[in-house]
């Protein structure tokens, strides 16, 4: 018997099934997939900026142009990003909309006042763009084949380029049916596309849901960051597919941007602090409540910084009252 030539019913049922069908979907097996060697992630600004399509939004006047040139600039030059995160040098390419020539300028002189200004050869403006439906991918790709190391690509800011939605789709779907080609272009390439944005007035609960429009911009974008700003100060929000979300407290000052550290750490250190001064102030041991009263908080976030204080030493409970020694003030102790 020929047993090359035996028929196999689940085979015949396979080729039966895929004659019927056409072709089928590009498959790999699992244990091929993990056998794969991936590059490493690309660093633009590591911990913020990576290879991808990134979206930096907020609120006019916080600062969002000055944050992506501090990027471009440390990227082009070899220098530190947001005052000590050290960038690999590349080419950096900006796209800037709503900028002249002299404002750049002006900035740039700025934030070197004193050293003067470093090598920037590395970084090229542009001023006028096409929309991205109208060769605006066919320009970056010019850009990136004319350049020793493509890095950055800003966009300020993304409106400018956006070509008319989809009058057969939700804004949902037009908005990221507009954004998905440059998404592609940017993470085929491992270019870090940063592309400015503004954010909804009146914000959102979660700063990271407060993009305005649809949500199609945030859900095509590889990472979010959000600059936003309260009665804490300024913080920068980072959520992506492939970066660790973080949030950190940054502070803009003559036009540079700085990291204070990471956002709860430094939010507590200021909440402890106003607590500390203010039962110093009053020279004697305070209830949670009149600590409250002084510091303007809630009684309830009193309560809570106090527990943490007590747990690391800083403040001592005495007969329900908090002071800064393990004993009462002479004056008290003496009564």
């Amino acid at each position: 018997m020929n047993v090359a030539a035996m028929s196999n019913p689940a085979l015949d049922r396979v080729a039966i099934a895929r004659d019927k069908a056409g072709p089928g979907f590009k498959r790999t097996n699992a244990n091929d997939l993990m056998a794969m060697d991936f590059p490493a992630l690309k660093a633009v600004v590591p911990g913020y900026l990576y290879g991808g399509f990134t979206v930096l939004a907020g609120r006019q006047k916080l600062g969002k142009t000055w944050l992506a040139l501090d990027f471009g600039l440390a990227v082009c030059s070899g220098g530190v990003g947001l005052g000590s995160i050290v960038c690999d040098q590349g080419d950096v390419l900006y796209v800037d909309l709503e900028n002249g020539p002299r404002r750049v300028q002006s900035r740039i002189k700025a934030l070197f006042p004193y050293d003067g200004v470093p090598d920037l050869s590395r970084l090229e403006f542009v001023t006028e763009a096409p929309a991205l439906n109208n060769g605006f991918i066919d320009r970056l790709e010019h850009w990136r084949l004319s350049v020793q190391d493509p890095l950055l690509v800003v966009i300020d800011v993304l409106q400018r380029i956006k070509p008319p939605g989809n009058k057969n789709q939700n804004a949902y779907e037009s908005d990221y049916s507009i954004w998905a080609p440059l998404q592609v272009w940017a993470t085929k390439h491992g270019v870090c596309v940063l592309g400015l944005h503004h954010t909804k007035k009146g914000g959102a609960d979660d700063p990271l849901e407060a993009l305005s429009g649809s949500n199609g911009l945030s859900a095509c974008a590889d990472t979010t960051v959000v600059l936003d700003q309260d009665q804490n100060g300024r913080t920068l929000y980072v959520r992506g597919r492939d970066v660790e979300e973080k949030e950190t407290a940054v502070v803009f000052n003559g036009g540079a941007w700085s990291i204070l550290g990471e956002a709860a750490a430094v939010r507590r250190s200021v909440t402890r602090n106003v607590t500390l001064d203010a039962i110093r102030c009053n020279g004697q041991p305070m209830t949670p409540a009149e600590i409250a009263s002084a510091t303007g908080e809630t009684s309830n976030k009193v309560r809570q910084i106090l527990f943490r204080m007590a747990k690391a030493g800083e403040v001592y409970k005495i007969q329900g009252r908090y002071w800064v020694d393990p004993v009462y003030p002479s004056n008290e102790r003496n009564a």
